[in-house]
């Protein structure tokens, strides 16, 4: 179990869940009104610290530097919603909630807190344990914690921003006896955040084709041709040059042009990728819950067609 000595060493210190996985930063220590000794500790989780969740710390235990409780990290995130900055106190149904929700036992926690002794209401002052730190964190002298006091071990925020109310029997300073009249009404809020994940991955890849590609080239060749002229008075001569009867041979070169492929690489462009980034609007809808409180006398009123005030 955490002692009110090592609460610096639990504030804004990772919490592990029980398989050594990281939970989040413990931010806030809340002590018991009764025995003053620390009861819950509320940890960010959400990718950006958005969320804030109370784990019990009465199986926990400080282990260099972090500290262990025998939870899973989704049970923890998956705890009933408390107003962290409500007041800086935990009301009876949010303490039975997060009892029922953890599986201890509400009945058990309020006989021992309350027996006679074990710091609970009976002192002679008529102020127990819980009334003395209700007063001491109310005049912010916690050392480490108590009532709303600041973390001056640590001096890194407040240590257990209040006690459990539920288990208040003489909470707060009040005498046995004195109760509070007023009821708190509470609503959750919303809050929206977002967070940035891979969608995909795109890669440039140069590989190499073979394509077939058809260019027409004129192509010049040469052929024989036999040509006969007769014998005139302007060729008689050249004629009648060698022998009159005789044998001969004339010998021609024939030519042709033929088609020659070259290749040659040439840079044709430079191709590279840019992500651009851009802007949607998406609604985001959910659920929270409100109390409303009214009274029997309005409801009275109103079955006698009275005309009573407006309901909250």
């Amino acid at each position: 179990m955490i002692n009110r000595e090592q609460i610096p060493a639990v504030l804004d210190h990772p919490v592990l869940d029980e398989g050594g996985k990281k939970i989040g930063e413990a931010k806030h220590v809340f002590l018991d009104d009764v025995t003053g000794a620390p009861e819950w500790v509320s940890v960010k989780t959400g990718m950006f610290g958005t969320s804030e969740t109370f784990v019990p710390i009465r199986e926990a235990r400080v282990v260099d530097g972090h500290t262990e409780v025998p939870y899973s990290k989704s049970k923890v995130k998956d705890a009933p919603h408390v107003d962290v900055d409500g007041g800086g106190h935990l009301s009876e149904d949010e303490e039975h909630r997060l009892y029922e929700y953890y599986g201890m036992d509400w009945d058990a926690s309020w006989s021992r807190a309350n027996q006679p002794g074990e710091g609970g209401w009976a002192h002679g002052d008529g102020q127990g344990a819980g009334g003395a730190a209700g007063a001491a964190g109310a005049a912010g002298t916690a050392g480490a914690a108590g009532g709303t006091g600041t973390a001056g071990a640590a001096g890194t925020g407040t240590a257990g921003t209040a006690g459990t109310a539920g288990m208040a029997g003489a909470a707060g300073g009040q005498a046995p006896g004195r109760r509070d009249d007023a009821m708190t009404r509470s609503e959750e809020r919303m809050h929206v955040g977002v967070e940035r994940r891979e969608t995909g991955r795109v890669r440039l890849r140069k590989y190499v084709v073979t394509e077939d590609e058809e260019r027409t080239v004129p192509l010049r060749h040469e052929e024989v041709r036999v040509e006969r002229e007769p014998i005139t008075e302007e060729n008689r001569d050249a004629a009648l040059s060698g022998p009159e009867i005789s044998e001969a041979e004339h010998e021609v070169v024939l030519h042709e042009e033929r088609p020659v492929v070259e290749t040659e690489a040439v840079p044709v462009e430079r191709v590279r990728l840019t992500a651009e980034e851009h802007t949607e609007e998406e609604t985001v809808r959910g659920q929270v819950r409100k109390e409303r409180i009214e009274s029997s006398a309005e409801e009275a009123r109103e079955d006698r067609g009275g005309m009573g005030p407006e309901r909250p």
